[in-house]
């Protein structure tokens, strides 16, 4: 009886390729992997946040018998306090002393028109009523009501970094003091204190009301809050945070924690703590409904953390806010390079990104760079696509043999043994002209890994942020927006295997081995794959063209055998 036809190797190479790819496209787009296992934490040590429905009481100890006389430091109206260089600019708000806007000079929002990018989402804070930098403590109504409270802030006017603010209020039970160091970096000192009663409280310095550039598709889920210890980085997803009436804290033993924050794609605020200091972080998410999104009213998710510890006493600590740049992050103490995370390819896409990087410094355009980048890699990989050539002409050469042999056996079903025999008299064909199945697909299956690697780079690497090309492309890491260069890349591919010799006597794999071009340009139009990585693809298919006609210019395929059955064959030209 008559079965399936059996695909020829480079058909099952090249599914396997388009089915690995579309998986780790898909899977990037649309899931994330699992947040790693949090370390053991002593159950001692375990915490958590009251509901505001239900406010803990503060600690017994920090309650004195005969409560000290505290100075009453309380200003009359609330005002806006400015910090800014040329890397950022701050602005505060003395009702609890917090951020309300923290801009980053260098880079701009998708706003149209652009501006400058603010890492503060207002709308959510306001919404959710906390803000970055305000303090979380044990007790929900006294730390409601410290960052409520209207500081004295010295010195009152625009600073222009670096620079010093200094945030104090008491009401001569609470007495509560920030200080905020500015330097030129993107780096500031904060140190507070807070004192109930003369005693020391144990406190937490949040970033609240979610983080990074909310303009950008799907922002919300984007933000993650993280954590580095025993040398390598935790990353929790939305999901994995707390519930809004309960923060989870994790007690991070002293010297094993570099740094923990929150961060989108891009931006990341990283609070970098003392080595001696044992470190508490909580993390929890609210729900903020937004305005209209597609005609309905949506909820999204709103990450939020805090850095701190379960001691009393002041904390002290600094704070890195500002772009996901591996110079920038490489020169802070402790480095932050590891939250650039290029993935599972990471092995082939950080060389990538430094190998762009070095071409970019002689061609300062990201686009011309990927196409260079692309020219050059193509031409390392010839010497390997000539091996494939020959192999794929030997293949053509005895196709006819291998369609006879198939001929013979279709009519046995795919379980039957004879099957096999069927394969050894193939496999005996292979052997006899020095045919290597799968060596049509070498240059296809190194450029695999390079694919993904640039895939995982380019989401990872700022530096293609807003990164223009030519004309219509102004986003290196965004979509085509008129689907040019998907079409483009779908017609180049067609064109190419057009060049390329059938290696199958099949017309049901003939017709599927055309419509894969299709298939694969349609899926980088339906996924929003970034233009750089579609313009690499493209400029990998001009070059592959030039190098075949080559190939077909100088080497013609030599004609099939006449006889299938063993007579003797002229040689192939090449």
């Amino acid at each position: 009886m008559n079965q399936g036809k059996e695909l020829s190797p480079e058909l099952r190479a090249l599914l396997a390729f388009l089915l690995s790819m579309g998986v780790l496209i898909v899977w990037g787009v649309f899931f994330k992997p699992p947040a790693p296992k949090p370390p053991a934490q002593p159950p001692a040590a375990k915490t958590e946040k009251a509901p505001a429905s239900a406010p803990a009481a503060l600690p017994p100890e920090v309650v004195l018998d005969t409560p000290a006389k505290l100075p009453v430091r309380q200003a009359a109206e609330e005002k806006t306090i400015v910090v800014e260089n040329d890397l950022y600019r701050v602005e505060f708000s003395n009702r609890g002393g917090v951020v309300r806007r923290w801009e980053l000079k260098k880079y701009r929002d998708d706003h149209k028109p652009a501006r400058t990018l603010d890492v503060v989402h207002p709308e959510a804070a306001a919404a959710l009523g906390g803000w970055p930098l305000a303090l979380t403590l044990e007790d929900a109504q006294l730390e409601a009501r410290v960052n409520d409270a209207l500081f004295e802030v010295m010195p009152a006017g625009p600073q222009r970094a670096p620079a010093e603010v200094m945030f104090e209020w008491g009401d001569g039970r609470v007495h509560v003091s920030k200080r905020l160091k500015y330097v030129s970096s993107y780096v500031v000192e904060l140190e507070t204190t807070v004192l109930f009663d003369g005693a020391p409280l144990a406190h937490g310095i949040a970033w609240r009301g979610s983080f990074g550039d909310d303009t950008v598709y799907g922002a919300a889920e984007q933000v993650r809050v993280f954590y580095h210890t025993q040398g390598k980085i935790q990353t929790l997803e939305h999901k994995k945070l707390g519930t809004p009436d309960r923060r989870d804290t994790r007690i991070l033993e002293p010297g094993t924690v570099n740094y923990t924050g929150i961060e989108d794609r891009y931006f990341a605020a990283a609070f970098l703590p003392r080595a001696n200091q044992p470190l508490a972080l909580w993390h929890w998410r609210l729900e903020h409904e937004q305005a209209q999104e597609n005609g309905k009213s949506v909820k999204l998710p709103v990450a939020e953390m805090a850095a701190g510890t379960l001691v009393p006493g002041p904390l002290t600590v600094r704070l890195f806010v500002g772009p996901k740049d591996l110079e920038v992050l490489g020169i802070l103490n402790p480095p932050l390079s590891e939250l650039v995370q290029f993935g599972w390819f990471g092995i082939i896409a950080r060389p990538l990104f430094y190998f762009l990087k070095w071409i970019y410094g002689y061609l300062p355009n990201y686009g011309w760079a990927i196409v260079l980048m692309t020219v050059i890699i193509n031409m390392l990989l010839f010497p390997l696509k000539i091996v494939s050539w020959r192999s794929m002409q030997k293949m053509q050469k005895v196709m006819p043999e291998i369609k006879s042999i198939q001929e013979r056996y279709k009519k046995y079903s795919m379980r039957d043994p004879r099957r096999q025999q069927m394969q050894q008299e193939i496999m005996a064909v292979y052997k006899r002209e020095g045919v290597n199945p799968m060596g049509g697909c070498l240059p296809m299956l190194l450029q695999m890994p390079i694919w993904i690697g640039l895939y995982q780079m380019l989401n990872a690497a700022i530096e293609l942020r807003h990164a223009p090309w030519v004309g219509w492309i102004s986003d290196l890491s965004a979509r085509d927006p008129y689907y040019i260069l998907p079409v483009m890349m779908g017609v180049t591919m067609y064109v190419m295997q057009a060049m390329t010799p059938v290696t199958t006597a099949d017309p049901a794999q003939q017709r599927m081995m055309k419509m894969m071009p299709i298939m694969f340009g349609g899926m980088f139009i339906i996924i929003p794959i970034s233009s750089g990585l579609v313009l690499y693809i493209l400029t990998s298919n001009v070059v592959g063209m030039a190098q075949q006609w080559y190939l077909n210019r100088s080497a013609p395929a030599a004609a099939p055998a006449g006889a299938p059955h063993g007579k003797k064959k002229k040689k192939s030209a090449v």
